[in-house]
């Protein structure tokens, strides 16, 4: 005998809304999580602050009688579902208990920007300098609707596995949250994660998707140089640090180019370049900073021997002492292709896999990527357009927003996916 959850995989390609895989949203709660969105985007807060947030979140779900966890770092929490044997029976008759098996984690992000809300709208920050404009209000309400309908299908015996809700503080603040996240144990037990990323380029109804690298890998660097400094009319007595300067801000990025593999996309960007006071005075110091990003995984490994080694040799020719301060940041989000397809399907079940598009790899970078490297995920972009709105929004702006049918995608999406991941090895 088939699981609803199988009968519902064999037929993805033409399914649709009413497909009868269960778990779509109800109307009332499909109100109560626009308004929950609303509520958070009204009172952003920034990373290692979401105390408002992670208190709005646990006393949610503790209302629908789950158990949720707060986080070692004092914000953001986890909540596992179908957990209980006794609530959570095999659905398929013979099968392991769904609590027995690894749990496929559903992880949001839940901490804002500081830039200021420039929007006109009745849910506008109500925090100074404070916004919620990349979308993480929205992948917290997705998690938290999918675990409340989730949470009822598992008191129904309907989970085929248990689920972990994860909701991840500080993804914004280098390295990332989810390093913090995956110390207090937010990965034991877990054998799978997902997550989604709101995608001002996509229609709302629909995700991109993709299998290996859909962000890039990106670090901080800070690069200090010196000299005995002297007399611009003796520039031959002593170090001219200027010169030296100019030299590592061209030369580092050229030299990289041919010592990393082109398809990698190894690549230096300068934002700061500070040295001197006056137009006749060589400078005793000299002061760069910029950012690392790549696209491959493999040559993000090797980036900082890389970047030390040809900054050294550059200031090393000019006679100028350099320090390095290499800050790592995150690496790509590489999505494994299992995991992928499963996204693939989820959505393919709920609303037809013409609502699936490609996507490119992005330069952006997220701290979900730490969690693949312990685990095999996938992330998708969460179309978040206004269809016929193309290019009003982008992500990181003050007048960032959303078409919040984008939400019940969302939720379903999750839901379907809990439901077809006993179907995956």
């Amino acid at each position: 005998m088939k699981t609803r959850a199988a009968e519902a995989a064999a037929d993805t390609d033409d399914a649709r809304a009413g497909d009868p895989l269960p778990g779509t949203l109800p109307e009332a709660l499909r109100a109560e999580l626009i308004a929950f969105r609303r509520d958070l985007h009204m009172h952003p807060e920034l990373g290692n602050q979401e105390f408002r947030t992670t208190a709005a979140i646990t006393a949610r779900l503790e209302r629908a009688g789950l158990a949720p966890r707060v986080l070692a770092t004092g914000t953001g929490l986890v909540c596992d579902i179908g957990t209980d044997p006794a609530a959570s029976a095999a659905v398929d008759p013979g099968a392991a208990p769904a609590a027995a098996r690894p749990a496929l984690a559903l992880r949001a992000d839940i901490d804002a920007l500081p830039i200021p809300d420039t929007k006109t709208v009745d849910y506008r920050s109500t925090v100074p300098g404070r916004a919620h404009a990349c979308g993480h209000d929205v992948h917290t309400t997705v998690v938290l609707g999918a675990g409340l309908v989730l949470a009822g299908l598992a008191r129904e015996g309907l989970l085929p596995r248990p689920v972990r809700l994860l909701f991840q503080p500080a993804e914004e603040v280098l390295p990332g949250g989810a390093v913090d996240a995956i110390e207090s144990g937010a990965l034991d037990g877990v054998g799978r994660i997902l997550a989604v990323h709101c995608d001002p380029h996509v229609d709302a109804g629909r995700i991109g998707l993709r299998t290996g690298p859909i962000t890039s890998a990106c670090d901080r660097l800070e690069v200090t140089l010196d000299g005995p400094g002297g007399h611009t009319a003796r520039p031959h007595l002593t170090t001219d640090l200027v010169t030296a300067a100019a030299r590592v801000a061209v030369d580092v990025p050229a030299l990289l180019a041919r010592r990393a593999d082109t398809r990698a996309g190894l690549a230096v960007t300068w934002g700061r370049l500070e040295s001197g006071h006056t137009c006749n005075v060589i400078p005793q110091h000299a002061e760069l900073s910029g950012t690392v990003r790549c696209l491959d995984l493999a040559a993000w490994r090797q980036a900082p021997d890389l970047v030390h080694a040809a900054i050294d040799e550059i200031a090393a020719l000019h006679g100028a002492k350099s320090q390095i301060n290499y800050v790592r940041g995150v690496p790509p989000v590489v999505n494994e292709a299992t995991s992928a397809q499963l996204l693939h399907d989820a959505m393919a079940a709920r609303r037809g896999a013409h609502t699936v598009e490609g996507t490119e790899q992005s330069l952006g970078g997220e701290d979900f990527s730490w969690y693949l490297e312990r685990v095999p995920g996938a992330m998708a972009r969460l179309g978040v357009r206004p269809p016929g709105q193309a290019g009003r929004y982008d992500l990181h702006r003050g007048d960032f927003d959303v078409d919040e049918r984008a939400i019940e995608v969302g939720v379903e999406l999750f839901t379907a996916a809990a439901l077809l991941d006993g179907n995956c090895p």
